[in-house]
């Protein structure tokens, strides 16, 4: 979850556009004058309460996303420079798509919970509904409604929707060990 919150922040230096939650997340706080790490635990939390009809369960997963990204972003932009050359910018760019692909990876991998807002993804599709469909509707909703609060849109917004799926099906092949099959291992030694 750190790695996350870290992309998170990579993608803020680099000031070319966030992920589309994350477009979301700093409009709403431009609004409230809250850091974005409040409000990026806020949201988790309200989201999580849209669980509630769908009958989607938590996990620790779940728990640890949401106490865990919104600090760790707070910090790491306390420790991250800004920067206005170009190529620094670029370099966070990718650092992030990285950062976020990776520790994507590692989270689901773990298979300990969704985050909130994957969780209410996969709680509408449960109800009949694509997955692509609920997550395009989603990512789009939380965007312009982010566009509208002042959030950051721009050419890294796109590299980032478009990286984000590859970079964390690749890191998931390296992460996930099937949990049934690692018990089954370590009750043959």
């Amino acid at each position: 979850m750190v790695g996350i919150g870290l992309g998170i922040a990579l993608s803020i230096r680099a000031d070319l556009g966030l992920a589309p939650w994350d477009v979301f997340h700093q409009g709403v706080a431009e609004r409230t004058g809250l850091s974005l790490g409040v409000v990026i635990m806020s949201v988790g939390v309200a989201v999580m309460l849209a669980w509630i009809p769908l009958r989607q369960r938590a996990g620790l997963g779940t728990v640890i996303n949401v106490l865990v990204i919104g600090p760790s972003l707070d910090l790491w932009l306390q420790i991250l420079p800004e920067t206005d050359v170009g190529a620094a910018r670029a370099s966070y760019l990718v650092g992030s798509c990285l950062t976020f692909g990776f520790a994507g990876g590692l989270y689901i991998g773990a298979a300990l919970g969704p985050g909130p807002r994957d969780g209410l993804m996969t709680g509408l599709s449960a109800r009949g509904f694509t997955v692509w469909k609920v997550r395009t509707v989603l990512e789009l909703s939380v965007l312009l409604a982010g566009w509208l609060l002042g959030g950051s849109v721009g050419i890294g917004t796109v590299v980032i929707a478009l990286s984000l799926g590859p970079i964390t099906h690749v890191a998931l092949g390296w992460f996930h060990i099937p949990i049934d099959e690692h018990i089954g291992e370590v009750l043959a030694e």
